[in-house]
């Protein structure tokens, strides 16, 4: 029976990220020559797949880990534990700051490739989403490192004691012999 990890905090998403995927998308069409005919296209049905996509991405901060899922065609589902988290950044280009937008980037310890593990646009109150991550991290740090020097008990150091001692004895009477 596996216990349902408690949810500290989910990120919400601001619908302006759809807007900012239409216009970067639409920028680039636009300076490309061959670009140009499909800018229409793009706009009619970009506003469509952009909202899909919107609706397939969460992000959730557990006790133990981040839980990210996103993607339209290609579902991306990734469980980050916290404690495998090095870094959390944050992106402001200038497209992003005309619509009020920051990205989150995560990086873990064992990190096969390049770039960030994960990328996130548009979290509602990134910073301070970002804080609650991290300290989350800290405090499951801080909790591992102290149950890993917490003694397992005067009775148990006793018995392993008293178990070294007879081992030692047996040994000591084998020399003999």
């Amino acid at each position: 029976m596996s216990k349902t990890p408690k949810v500290l905090k989910e990120a919400t998403f601001n619908p302006k990220v759809k807007i900012y995927w239409l216009f970067s998308v639409s920028v680039i069409l636009a300076i490309t020559l061959f670009g140009i005919p499909f800018l229409i296209l793009w706009l009619l049905i970009g506003s469509l797949l952009t909202q899909r996509y919107l609706d397939n991405m969460s992000c959730v901060l557990t006790e133990k880990s981040l839980k990210v899922k996103k993607g339209l065609w290609v579902k991306v589902e990734k469980n980050i534990p916290l404690d495998q988290i090095t870094d959390i950044g944050l992106v402001e280009g200038p497209i992003m700051r005309m619509f009020k937008l920051k990205q989150i980037t995560v990086e873990t310890a064992g990190q096969s490739s390049q770039g960030p593990l994960i990328t996130l646009i548009g979290i509602v109150g990134t910073d301070e989403f970002r804080d609650s991550v991290l300290k989350q991290r800290d405090i499951l740090i801080e909790n591992l490192n102290a149950a890993d020097d917490a003694p397992s008990g005067e009775e148990g150091v006793t018995e392993l004691l008293s178990e070294i001692r007879d081992i030692l004895k047996r040994l000591e009477h084998k020399k003999t012999l």
